[in-house]
């Protein structure tokens, strides 16, 4: 990138900043993002874009085509929802709404790719065309794959896209990423245990869900360390632990609930524990003469990058950072995001940027109620997409 555009896109930062601290005040949940594709579409059109709403409810498609001729068509991912999370922050720019926050950094998502929407619609020297796609309900309810199922990219063709994560941990304006999995499978398991029940005095007269439910909790975990390679990687965690009335502890509940995830990279592992686990639960369940209604629901997939689309990307991030900022090969993380329905599909790339150390003032991780998005790297996100862009589509093919 020459020196006059990542100065032009440094002037942005005070109107970058304005949006992402506007956005955050006012954070909406999934599909409830009203609001902000507010913000986006005027934003949008106002810099001659063209756009599309609707998809996935809440969606936004900017569409902007290069002066130059070219077929390519690459598509620009930004997530725009908020969290169910009582915000603990006391600055200016804290959220207006009781029990939901930005506390992902979606907000600043969305203001980086404006930022670079901006630019590129005044900076128009590419060939092919551009999709900047700002989904919705990224947090549990995979809006990437509604806006897939509703069509995405039959009315918006992409030959490759692109997506980017802000990284708590991660130094400043930092980059990472690799090839291969990069973000792990997401699923949510139910264990449902039902016995009789009783009085607690006297626990002989009945069946006690609680106790297969107890051993149930211990034994998953020996799936991850007598079932699973040694060599590949799986989390299963408790979430939610639910039997009885906290009013009555002298009553034997007749159900008890368990409830978790479960993470993996590999299909095969996937389907190990979906199958290890049911066999746990209703073995468990029978040893206490209980039964166990058990479900395994596959939420979000693994999210895999294209060897390709990421050689660009660490192109892409090298001409904005410097190649000693560069984390070509990344540990796989353990976190999930349903961009990878959209690696599904097409071809491509989803590359983090650091949000800060704690030396740098960016300690607090994601889904916490003191966690905040550094603007300071806005410029650097915004940059990083208009290099993206010109390596994409910079000669026209």
């Amino acid at each position: 990138m020459d020196g006059g555009t990542l100065q032009s896109l440094r002037d942005m930062e005070p109107e970058l900043t304005a949006i992402r601290r506007d956005i955050h005040r006012h954070p909406e949940t999934a599909f409830e993002e009203v609001r902000t594709t507010d913000i986006v579409a005027e934003k949008l059109t106002s810099w001659g874009i063209e756009i599309h709403r609707g998809l996935a409810k809440t969606g936004v498609v900017g569409t902007l085509r290069g002066n130059r001729p070219g077929q390519k068509r690459i598509g620009l991912r930004a997530d725009m929802d908020a969290l169910f999370l009582q915000e603990k922050n006391d600055f200016g720019h804290r959220s207006t709404i009781d029990g939901k926050m930005h506390a992902c950094g979606h907000d600043g998502h969305t203001t980086m790719l404006l930022g670079a929407a901006k630019h590129l619609a005044a900076n128009r020297d590419f060939a092919g065309t551009l999709h900047f796609i700002f989904q919705p309900a990224e947090e549990g309810l995979g809006g990437a794959r509604v806006m897939i199922e509703e069509g995405l990219f039959d009315l918006f063709p992409c030959d490759a896209v692109y997506g980017m994560h802000n990284m708590p941990g991660l130094k400043l304006g930092e980059f990472a990423i690799r090839t291969g999995p990069m973000l792990a499978a997401s699923d949510t398991w139910t264990a449902v245990f039902k016995g009789t029940g009783g009085h607690g005095s006297a626990p002989e007269r009945g069946t006690d869900p609680s106790m297969p439910a107890a051993a149930f909790v211990l034994a998953v975990q020996g799936i991850i360390g007598r079932n699973v390679s040694p060599f590949d990687t799986a989390v299963l965690s408790v979430g939610h632990l639910a039997g009885g009335t906290y009013g009555s502890p002298n009553v034997i509940p007749s159900e008890v609930m368990v409830r978790g995830t479960s993470r993996s990279y590999k299909p095969a592992v996937r389907d190990l524990l979906e199958r290890r686990m049911g066999e746990i639960a209703r073995a468990t369940a029978e040893s206490w003469g209980c039964t166990v209604a058990y479900d395994y629901l596959r939420r979000y997939p693994p999210l895999v990058n294209a060897p390709d689309q990421t050689a660009i990307a660490i192109k892409a991030a090298i001409a904005t950072v410097g190649e000693a900022k560069v984390n070509p090969n990344v540990t796989p993380f353990t976190g999930a995001e349903d961009f990878a329905f959209m690696l599904q599909k097409k071809p491509g790339a989803y590359i983090m940027i650091g949000n800060g150390g704690e030396e740098e003032g960016g300690c607090h991780y994601v889904h916490t109620p003191l966690y905040d998005f550094n603007d300071s790297i806005l410029p650097t996100g915004a940059s990083y997409w208009v290099n993206l862009v010109q390596a994409e589509l910079g000669e026209a093919d």
